[in-house]
């Protein structure tokens, strides 16, 4: 295996046990809405630094991880791939963080949540109105990837991190 895979798969991996763990300890309320910026933060730091593919992963592990300890909900799935997918995307086509930030916001803000919708009512029965996810699920993201976009501002200037992630 190559090295540069290695380290993908090391820090995917890393990616994932982090966003289980924090997944459950960093969650907070703003008014109706449930914030667990987490993923959405670690959705970010992975499309940017990995790529989409391994981004795509590392969201998909976490979901799963967390199903299965039953600290997530089926609803993670969708609300966090297409955010995941889509910063890698944005990133690796531009180069810019505001446009990952962006793909992050998108993906997981708006086609997440849309997605969510008929997850949530076919498998968990719920009867909630559509435009109730959006927001709780944008909002999250926001948060994550404002955080997220501040981490990675400050990495990407260290001229140290530059030779690592090349």
């Amino acid at each position: 295996m190559q090295s540069k895979q290695l380290r993908n798969l090391v820090l995917t991996a890393l990616f994932s046990a982090i966003g289980t763990i924090g997944g459950s300890v960093m969650e907070f309320s703003i008014g109706a809405a449930k914030v667990d910026p987490m993923q959405h933060l670690l959705n970010l730091v992975s499309g940017v630094l990995l790529g989409p593919w391994w981004a795509l992963a590392q969201a998909f592990l976490t979901s799963l991880i967390r199903n299965l300890m039953g600290t997530g909900t089926i609803l993670a799935f969708p609300g966090s791939m297409f955010g995941a997918v889509l910063v890698g995307l944005a990133y690796r086509y531009t180069k810019k963080l505001w446009l990952a930030g962006l793909g992050e916001l998108i993906g997981t803000g708006i086609i997440g949540a849309l997605v969510a919708y008929p997850v949530a009512k076919w498998l968990m029965g719920a009867n909630g109105a559509l435009f109730l996810f959006v927001p709780s699920f944008f909002l999250s993201a926001l948060v994550g990837v404002v955080i997220g976009y501040g981490l990675l501002k400050v990495l990407l200037r260290q001229k140290r991190f530059q030779e690592f992630n090349k």
